[in-house]
């Protein structure tokens, strides 16, 4: 049995009938809403079809249908029309709300997030700009108080990162000076994979007299150099999640995943395309129910990064999607200094 045009429509039309309405489509349903001039039986029979083909589902005996995991999987990959242009004020609104962000990679990606699921209503999950060769730019040290140094590092993406050491008999202007300029010298520019002991032992007999008493200040440049190359996930409006009772058994698995950046990053990732949609009935840890519409942005200097909308098998794709891309070529232009003109 083969895919004609009518069972796609018949398709496509119970996929936006069960995102609108939540419950199974009946034939008299689906004939008000198709211009098909064809009876309900006839509409039967094609439903029909469909269930037999695996690409649609009856809850009950006498209830209608609704997609399978199959259904949506087939319509996704052959009949998803996201071709619809944003109106100009909403492009204008998005605009206004990326000039309002912290332009701090980090921040800046998060906030995107945050500021895309309330723009859609939906959960929305970022992951940080990430490459191989990611490492950190620029070193500084900052006495924060009598006995404390913040150690601060600026990526080879713009990120900044920081970290707390305690040092026991104080710090020196002149010592957080002497300190950043033996990590500048060391460690800039430099993968964890080189990072050793006899690396650091290096950089604390280069402080003389004053090693011991630095070496927290050099262990917590050392743990910001392993943390610069993971990227960092987040996930934005979680409470949307909670008003889809089908998504119960799978937003603690969702949570965990958050836990980690590079799991989540690999959740995300849209791998070749610019923009996918994933099922939860597919994922590697099967998450019943969710799906996670996911696009690359591009943060210049061969960085890439992931933000995506997070909801059900019922989302309007066809609305999400292109918010989602807008917001993805946004975010990337931000990321990389680009302007509109330089994507056209």
């Amino acid at each position: 049995m083969t895919m004609d045009p009518r069972k796609q429509r018949v398709l496509q039309a119970i996929v936006a009938l069960y995102a609108m309405e939540g419950e199974p489509v009946g034939s008299g349903l689906l004939s008000n809403y198709l211009d098909l001039s064809v009876s309900s039986a006839t509409l039967r029979n094609e439903m029909a079809a469909l269930t037999k083909l695996g690409l649609l589902e009856q809850p009950h005996t006498s209830a209608g249908r609704v997609p399978s995991t199959k259904g949506y999987r087939y319509y996704l990959d052959n009949l998803l029309d996201a071709d619809e242009q944003l109106p100009v004020a909403e492009r204008q609104a998005i605009d206004d709300i990326f000039d309002d962000l912290d332009y701090e990679p980090e921040h800046l990606a998060q906030g995107a997030a945050r500021a895309l699921s309330r723009h859609t209503g939906f959960t929305a999950a970022v992951t940080t700009p990430r490459a191989d060769d990611l490492c950190i730019a620029h070193f500084e040290v900052v006495q924060v108080g009598r006995y404390s140094a913040a150690v601060l590092g600026v990526t080879s993406a713009g990120g900044v990162c920081t970290r707390v050491a305690r040092v026991a008999e104080g710090l020196t202007r002149q010592q957080a000076a002497n300190v950043a300029a033996v990590l500048n010298q060391n460690l800039t520019f430099v993968s964890p994979a080189d990072l050793t002991p006899r690396l650091l032992a290096g950089m604390g007999a280069a402080l003389g007299a004053d090693g011991m008493l630095l070496s927290p200040v050099l262990l917590a440049a050392a743990a910001l150099l392993r943390e610069a190359v993971l990227p960092k996930a987040y996930l934005e409006g979680q409470q949307a999640l909670l008003e889809w009772p089908e998504l119960a058994p799978s937003v603690g698995k969702l949570l965990q995943t958050f836990d980690d950046g590079e799991r989540a990053r690999k959740l995300l990732s849209p791998a070749k395309r610019r923009t996918v949609v994933k099922l939860g009935e597919d994922l590697e840890t099967p998450m019943p129910g969710l799906c996670i519409m996911s696009s690359r942005y591009l943060a210049g200097g061969g960085l890439t990064g992931n933000l995506a909308i997070i909801g059900t098998n019922r989302m309007p794709f066809e609305q999400l999607m292109p918010r989602l891309e807008y917001f993805a070529r946004k975010l990337g232009q931000c990321m990389s200094g680009r302007t509109q003109e330089d994507d056209v």
